[in-house]
């Protein structure tokens, strides 16, 4: 196929091209220099990550695929393992073509089967599973010059969550803050750094690995919930408004020690790419 059709949305400005392929023929064994250059601001599209839209017994990917998998690339062209913003804009996109209805979707995801229901009000609610915590002790990251202890939490994917006195004291987040110890995340980490704003509301900036600071991550809203509600001793069901600067969400960790993250998704633009616009 010459040309293909893409998407584009965002959640909390948290930014992706969607490529829809339904029976995974269009795009096979998604290449990552086309991810690279889809993500590319400036000589392609411009995304956080692309996400491929493959209906769930059509994917080779994980052994249940739900109703849809979502197979997420970061922007520098390697796999993620789940997104929480970018499974909202995954599914705002199925219910606006019409490909899933009233009940709650069951999107196959490679940290597992994740169920996302649309709210009255148009956000989202993805049941983002549990998190796998204590990680290792005794992390430090390191930023601007500035350290900070750190506490690792599993969201499928893993996070490292450090309070800071002011979101200006990391700098630049281009680069990949450093951690020790190193052997901890042996496959890179996402790195929040977290103040707190008020009762059960904080903010945050973050670096996600493979694609550099980001407006919003939503699996790290999640990760600085859970850290945030330990910190301060709190009972589980508890509801954090986490704000990013992209916008803001809420996560309830239940009492059935599942986190819910709720907020808005929306999908912008469209359009077809020929692949002949490849660089050689």
């Amino acid at each position: 196929m010459t040309s293909f059709p893409w998407l584009k949305g965002h959640g909390t400005e948290n930014d992706f091209v969607l490529l829809p392929d339904p029976d995974g023929t269009i795009h096979g064994d998604l290449d990552a220099s086309l991810v690279r250059f889809l993500c590319d601001r400036y000589a392609g599209i411009g995304a956080d990550g692309v996400l491929r839209v493959i209906e769930g017994d059509k994917q080779s990917y994980v052994e249940d695929g739900g109703d849809w998998f979502m197979d997420y690339r970061n922007s520098d062209g390697s796999i993620a393992e789940m997104c929480g913003n970018g499974i909202r804009v995954f599914v705002r996109y199925l219910v606006d073509a019409g490909l899933a209805g009233d009940k709650p979707v069951r999107v196959g995801t490679r940290a597992g089967i994740k169920d996302v229901v649309l709210n009255d009000d148009g956000t989202l609610t993805v049941d983002m599973g549990e998190p796998v915590l204590p990680g290792p002790a005794g992390i430090v990251v390191e930023a601007n010059g500035h350290q900070w202890p750190a506490t690792h939490v599993d969201m499928g994917n893993p996070h490292a969550v450090a309070f800071v006195d002011d979101l200006s004291e990391p700098g630049h987040l281009v680069d990949q803050p450093v951690w020790t110890p190193a052997e901890a995340f042996p496959a890179g980490v996402n790195v929040e750094f977290v103040v707190r704003k008020g009762p059960n509301e904080v903010a945050m900036r973050v670096h996600e690995r493979g694609a550099g600071e980001t407006r919003s991550c939503g699996t790290g809203t999640c990760a600085v919930a859970v850290v945030s509600a330990r910190q301060a001793r709190q009972e589980r069901p508890v509801t954090y408004r986490v704000g990013v600067p992209g916008g803001s969400v809420t996560v309830t960790w239940r009492a059935d020690n599942h986190l819910e993250l709720t907020g808005p998704a929306v999908v912008h633009a469209r359009g077809e790419f020929d692949r002949a616009w490849l660089p050689a």
